[in-house]
């Protein structure tokens, strides 16, 4: 809860609403930041506009009482902004201060503004470039891809095809940390470690059973779908 106030993206409960009606209608109307309506839109202009209708709809019909069955989580909504905004703001500038005798505003700025700015450009990318450029190993149909820079910026959310091919895998990739670039799984395996993190899974099982579909349809002549197009190529077409 704390890292996300740092992060400053929106609470829990909403980050995890718009993450929740993403994953269901990838690409539509109701998708918060849908990729087929261009990289600008996907990477920060769905926030500079008013929410299509659907989304708003998708929204309040999906179930969330998981999340404010946790207190903590229910615990930051309640002071959703303005704690959020002291622990990515204030805190950091405190503790540059307290610590190592920087300048109060001068941490503000630096360890607060600038590093909040690049961190949230970082997070977009996931949105925009993971959805736009990349290889498709997993899901040809998907806009989602396999972006290695993407997932050197984010720490580990740039193997993208394969989180939503199977979403439910808490790495967010099919290989671990010494094959893919992805801190994020070496923390929550850490934390599993010690006996704070349960229930983790793994989406290996369901891609054997569809790489051998796949296999299989390709020995008896079966062509393979062609790659959903993008939006450059929607618009060329168009024109």
């Amino acid at each position: 809860m704390l890292c996300n106030c740092l992060a400053n993206q929106g609470s829990i409960v909403h980050w995890a609403r718009d993450h929740r009606v993403h994953h269901k209608f990838t690409e539509t109307d109701a998708d918060p930041h849908n990729a087929t309506r261009g990289f600008f839109y996907a990477h920060m202009g769905w926030l500079m506009v008013k929410k299509h209708p659907d989304v708003i709809k998708a929204g309040r019909e999906m179930d969330f009482s998981d999340l404010m069955d946790d207190w903590c989580v229910s615990f930051q909504k309640k002071l959703d902004p303005w704690f959020a905004l002291y622990v990515c703001f204030v805190l950091p500038a405190q503790v540059a201060s307290h610590f190592w005798g920087e300048n109060f505003w001068n941490a503000y700025f630096v360890a607060g503004a600038l590093r909040y700015c690049i961190v949230l450009h970082f997070t977009w990318l996931v949105n925009s470039a993971a959805h736009l450029y990349g290889d498709h190993p997993y899901d040809v149909l998907s806009y989602p891809a396999e972006n290695p820079f993407v997932s050197y910026c984010s720490i580990g959310e740039g193997w993208h095809n394969w989180h939503h091919k199977y979403p439910f895998d808490y790495a967010a990739s099919e290989f671990g940390v010494g094959s893919q670039f992805n801190p994020s799984k070496l923390v929550i395996d850490f934390w599993a470690a010690l006996g704070l993190v349960w229930g983790r899974k793994r989406g290996h099982s369901a891609w054997a059973m569809g790489r051998a579909r796949r296999d299989r349809d390709r020995a008896n002549g079966v062509p393979l779908p062609k790659p959903a197009p993008r939006p450059w190529e929607v618009n060329k077409k168009v024109e």
